[in-house]
């Protein structure tokens, strides 16, 4: 313990003696890196959007029939409501989903989180499926992007 050996010991709430130990500094963020979130901030926009015309397709009752039409020509049999039902299901989840990938992904890189880059990484793979998100995979598994974020 340091400071004078006569020293009564601190009250209860009162500061130490002891300093503080100074906080390590957050490393900048590469330049090159500060336009990062916002592609993904406009990918959660996107999905949004996607959620309201899907939302508006299957209220309106000729959102519904055009469903239905459309399951005829496909040859579909049995029950329609019921693969409407299953499809609106499947269609809400999937773009709730994708929604909320990329606002994590934009709300984690904006606070330069790990789990943001995790949720990032997620995206940019699953958008390579369709080789729009190859170029963006290859940044964020660069070595100078992921010590950035806080991954070894």
């Amino acid at each position: 313990m340091s400071g004078q050996p006569n020293r009564p010991p601190p009250g209860a709430g009162s500061q130490s003696f002891e300093p503080t130990p100074p906080k390590p500094p957050i490393p900048a963020q590469p330049v090159g890196l500060r336009w990062l979130p916002f592609i993904f901030a406009a990918g959660a926009v996107f999905w949004l959007v996607q959620l309201a015309q899907f939302a508006a397709t299957v209220a309106a009752p000729a959102g519904r029939d055009q469903l239905q039409q459309l399951l005829v020509q496909e040859g579909v049999k049995s029950d329609l409501s019921t693969w409407i039902t299953i499809e609106a299901i499947v269609g809400f989840f999937f773009v709730i989903v994708a929604a909320t990938l990329h606002a994590t992904a934009y709300f984690g890189l904006k606070a330069r989180k790990p789990w943001g880059w995790v949720a990032a990484v997620i995206v940019a793979a699953a958008w390579s499926l369709i080789l729009v998100g190859i170029p963006m995979l290859v940044l964020l598994i660069r070595a100078s992007t992921r010590r950035a974020y806080g991954i070894p």
